[in-house]
């Protein structure tokens, strides 16, 4: 709005975000910034509005785009070495949405690779620094998206969340991010990781900006069968009447840190107040979700990533003197240890002589969690749990112990596999100093309530 009343101009506001993104180099947070391509759509934007044509909603503002989406601009790596200098021939439909609106990509986030991870420590590039202590992980995948959104470089940011990795990170660097109802926002043009859990969202430093992305982006896409009628935009007069709130009694043990359970119950205490009800809720299928999540994720990574071999674009071994040895140096060179675990676990658990066992059982797992939650939404109208059983922890901390990395997905992975959304909102600072973060999760298609009911808890 400002930009548009001519109070500051477009070129103004990209210059001083790409200003802190150098201010803030050491934080490791972009992969590439786009200097000159950026100023350049500032300026076109400018000249629009001195000759009085319309500019959209979100015209001149600076955003950060997680490396995994695909855009012209720059390279597109998923901050994975097999993909270094690959420049995409087309655009990912979210960030179409968002241009077309004139949102500006300043620059291109750091993730762990492939969005792999938790912590952005297994990016081929170095890992991004916690926003409040330099010494702890930004959480991941899209560890780059939310720095750059918690040191206010940048209004917002893209992501994307396969068990957590939108919600994971903004709980650690104290912002919004966003996990659509799966299909709400359209994945062509973004890198699979698993394709029947990744969801497109964004993080936001409020309610209100998250609300005018999800407009602008959600909405079906030919290019995508996955996704969904327009119902984000046609729920435009439909307020939020929530009066019942869930919160997981399996959730509350000496296994989440007490500052996240003391923020926990300081919440549910503000909204009894407001005259919301709060609900126990007994959800005793969502202690196998991390078991069925990390059997159908790998089995869907080794499926899409399988078609990363040197042959065609990316990254090449320079021992390729045949077929297989292309093939297998080039794979073995250019993946992180942790897509060449995922990879393995996946094809073992694909293998003839243990789907069955493994995943089948996890499948029909995952459709006990999806009754579960319309279950647990019969008797409330939103739930609300911690993200992460901890705060953000040290650099180096877990990242050479798999399982304990995983568990940091514990109360994440269910909402993916049961495809409803998920806001992860700011909920206070620790003695540490150190945001605690917490979700508000709604059945499917109530994402745009699930965010004005967001606005209760700030």
């Amino acid at each position: 709005m400002k930009i548009a009343n001519k109070k500051v101009t477009a070129e103004r506001l990209v210059k001083d975000a790409l200003e802190k993104a150098k201010h803030f180099a050491d934080y490791n947070i972009f992969t590439f910034l786009d200097e000159e391509g950026a100023i350049k759509r500032a300026r076109e934007i400018d000249e629009k509005i001195a000759r009085g044509e319309d500019v959209g909603r979100l015209a001149g503002v600076p955003y950060a785009l997680k490396d995994n989406f695909l855009s012209e601009n720059g390279e597109t790596t998923a901050s994975a070495h097999i993909l270094e200098g690959f420049k995409s021939p087309v655009t990912a439909t979210a960030v179409e949405k968002l241009e077309a609106e004139g949102a500006i990509m300043i620059g291109r986030t750091n993730l762990d690779a492939f969005a792999h991870g938790s912590s952005t420590e297994n990016s081929y590039y170095g890992p991004t620094l916690n926003a409040f202590d330099k010494g702890r992980v930004a959480g991941g995948s899209s560890g780059g998206s939310a720095v750059a959104v918690a040191l206010d470089i940048v209004e917002f940011a893209t992501g994307t969340d396969t068990g957590g990795s939108i919600r994971q990170p903004a709980s650690f660097n104290g912002i919004y991010g966003f996990k659509p109802t799966y299909g709400t926002v359209s994945r062509y043009g973004v890198v699979a990781m698993a394709s029947s859990l990744d969801c497109i969202g964004f993080f936001t430093k409020t309610p209100e900006d998250m609300n005018l992305l999800m407009e602008v982006a959600s909405g079906q896409d030919p290019k995508d069968m996955t996704t969904l009628p327009d119902f984000y935009n046609a729920d435009a007069t439909k307020k939020n009447s929530a009066t019942r709130i869930g919160v997981i009694k399996d959730f509350d043990n000496e296994a989440v840190d007490a500052n996240i359970r003391e923020a926990l119950k300081a919440k549910c205490k503000i909204l009894k107040e407001k005259g919301f009800e709060i609900v126990e809720l007994d959800m005793p299928t969502l202690k196998y979700a991390l078991a069925a999540y990390y059997i159908i994720q790998p089995a869907e990574v080794a499926s899409n990533l399988s078609r990363h071999d040197g042959v065609r674009y990316g990254f090449r071994s320079d021992d390729s003197s045949n077929l297989e040895n292309l093939y297998e140096n080039t794979r073995n060179e250019g993946f992180m240890s942790e897509n060449k675990r995922r990879i393995m676990i996946g094809n073992f658990v694909l293998s003839s002589g243990f789907y069955d066992a493994y995943f089948l059982k996890a499948a029909k797992a995952r459709t006990l969690i999806v009754k579960e939650y319309e279950e647990a939404f019969k008797k409330c109208d939103y739930i609300l749990t911690p993200v992460s059983p901890n705060l953000a922890f040290k650099l180096g901390e877990k990242v050479n112990d798999p399982v304990a990395m995983y568990l940091e997905d514990l109360m994440s992975v269910s909402l993916n596999l049961a495809g409803v959304p998920g806001l992860a909102i700011p909920a206070g600072m620790s003695g540490e100093g150190l945001p605690v973060g917490l979700q508000i999760v709604g059945p499917r298609r109530s994402d745009r309530q699930l965010i004005e009911f967001a606005k209760e808890l700030a």
